[in-house]
């Protein structure tokens, strides 16, 4: 089943384009400003636990670049989703959209994270405190959010 793209697809996919583009072009351009050393990892309160070299920044683009492109190609498929509601002709349409809107917003918060992860890194500044329990909640709760529209468009 092809699913209509909604504003709120369209919008989020913009949205994280251009997080994920943006870091890109903001490591490039800082690139030289950037320490050689820079956090490699942080412990549950934001601070750092290892040092690592600033080539080390990469790897969150790109992480956050295939999270991206294999949620992006897992919306396209439906059928293939374990919806845990039985899908039938009546809620097809509806279930397919609150699923494919959990997606998006998933997308969403993790080019977030991993563009505030990328800036802050290269900053070598040691992550907020709140940060973790700030993500937990956003991405927990999204979740949750979703799974009780899903549960209630039996």
């Amino acid at each position: 089943m092809k699913i209509k793209r909604s504003k709120y697809d369209i919008a989020v996919n913009l949205i994280c384009l251009i997080l994920l583009f943006g870091i890109i072009i903001y490591l490039g351009v800082n690139w030289n400003n950037i320490p050689d050393q820079i956090p490699g990892h942080y412990n549950a309160v934001g601070e750092v636990d290892r040092w690592g070299k600033k080539g080390e920044l990469l790897i969150l683009p790109i992480i956050g670049w295939i999270l991206y492109l294999g949620l992006t190609a897992t919306e396209h498929f439906p059928q293939i989703w374990n919806t845990g509601v039985a899908v039938t002709e009546e809620n097809q349409e509806q279930v397919y959209r609150i699923l494919t809107n959990m997606i998006g917003t998933i997308k969403l918060l993790m080019a977030a994270v991993f563009v505030f992860l990328s800036v802050t890194s290269a900053s070598a500044k040691k992550l907020p405190v709140w940060f973790l329990s700030v993500f937990l909640i956003l991405m927990l709760g999204s979740s949750v959010f979703f799974i009780i529209k899903l549960r209630r468009a039996k």
